[in-house]
């Protein structure tokens, strides 16, 4: 919004207007402002949340059991603070003409949408329960499956349905009708992931800021020809403006952090968890570099097999591989102390970011 109005008032002789023109002065803005926008809000925001919710968060029976005593009624849907937090900041610092914005935008806002069903059902009806897995699964993948199509014509012809490989610049996998189909579920998945690993207070949300700032230097660098073609990058026109989008990203979830810090005040709920998963994974789609999203977040690819492989001994043989899943859980289990578990997995979340850096060929 503010970048469309320089554009069309300000004069190329207006020499301090003409920050507003590059997208790394207006990431740091957006960044700057979801984080205000967060530490504002977030009192009054969470102070509603509990005279709404009043029990708060429902906790699961057969979860850990000083889950019951030390987080029941802390209120959930502190997702809808991100959320209005990255909106706004984004509106206001991106390019609204770019259509990797809009794509990546309301991706995350129907994945939010999704979210939000999910933890009003699980409130109204005082249990885990919310929305059934088929409504919920099949709405996450006719969203993402649209998102593929859409961010899929806004790419170049010899990139729209290919798969890029890290370390490998001249190669492209042509996935043809099929890519949408990845796209969806690289989206999903990761929607998923995120939900996954949201169990402890700060564990899921400091992840997803490392991850966005790994894919907002991704976006800013495979926008820019010259940078692309200087790491062999497959360039993608128009992605550049997604670094402030991930930015906005990064202010967010630093706002929001201040408030679910251990222990938490507020906890992001379904509505934060998979519209942050699937923001990571559209993101990702678009820039063409879904497979080091994997790297990046492998934490969170890492917490959903712990999921899939416990689930899949325990029908086989009736027995358990860990203490439970996911995997944080089973920390917990052992013994381990809530803020070691969670500040293990960041730095685990750290150097998995650097290693999704490497894979650029930095020189």
């Amino acid at each position: 919004m503010l970048y469309d109005l320089i554009q069309h008032h300000a004069g190329a002789h207006i020499s301090v207007l003409n920050l507003f023109r590059y997208i790394t002065f207006r990431a740091g803005a957006a960044c700057l402002t979801a984080l205000v926008i967060s530490l504002l809000l977030g009192q009054p925001l969470i102070a509603q949340l509990r005279r709404i919710q009043r029990g708060g968060q429902p906790i699961r029976a057969l979860g850990p059991e000083r889950h019951i005593l030390e987080k029941a009624g802390t209120p959930t849907m502190g997702g809808v603070l991100i959320l209005i937090a990255l909106f706004v900041s984004t509106l206001l610092w991106a390019d609204l003409t770019n259509g990797f914005v809009w794509a990546v935008l309301l991706i995350t806002l129907g994945f939010g949408a999704v979210g939000f069903a999910d933890d009003y059902l699980k409130l109204s009806r005082r249990n885990t329960a919310g929305v059934s897995k088929r409504a919920r699964l099949g709405s996450e993948f006719a969203i993402s499956l649209i998102g593929g199509y859409w961010l899929q014509s806004l790419m170049p012809a010899d990139l729209a349905n290919h798969l890029a490989f890290p370390f490998m610049k001249d190669w492209l996998l042509p996935l043809g009708y099929a890519f949408p189909i990845f796209a969806m579920i690289t989206i999903s998945g990761f929607g998923n992931a995120v939900n996954f690993t949201d169990g402890l207070d700060g564990l899921a949300i400091v992840p997803v800021i490392i991850a966005a700032l790994v894919f907002g230097l991704i976006a800013y660098l495979v926008g820019n020809h010259v940078f692309a073609d200087y790491l062999q990058l497959h360039a993608v026109p128009g992605t550049g403006e997604l670094c402030v989008f991930c930015s906005a990203l990064v202010g967010a979830g630093l706002g929001f952090l201040w408030f679910n810090a251990p222990p938490a005040a507020v906890f992001m709920g379904d509505t934060g968890s998979l519209s942050l998963g699937g923001a990571l994974g559209a993101v990702a789609v678009a820039v063409k570099h879904e497979l080091v999203l994997c790297i990046v977040g492998g934490l969170f690819v890492v917490e959903t097999f712990s999921v899939i492989i416990q689930v899949f001994w325990f029908r086989r043989t009736g027995r358990r591989v860990f203490l439970m899943a996911p995997l944080h859980h089973h920390f917990e289990k052992k013994g381990w102390q809530e803020p070691k578990i969670v500040i293990r997995f960041w730095i685990v979340s750290i150097v998995l970011g650097l290693c999704g850096l490497a894979t650029l060929k930095l020189r």
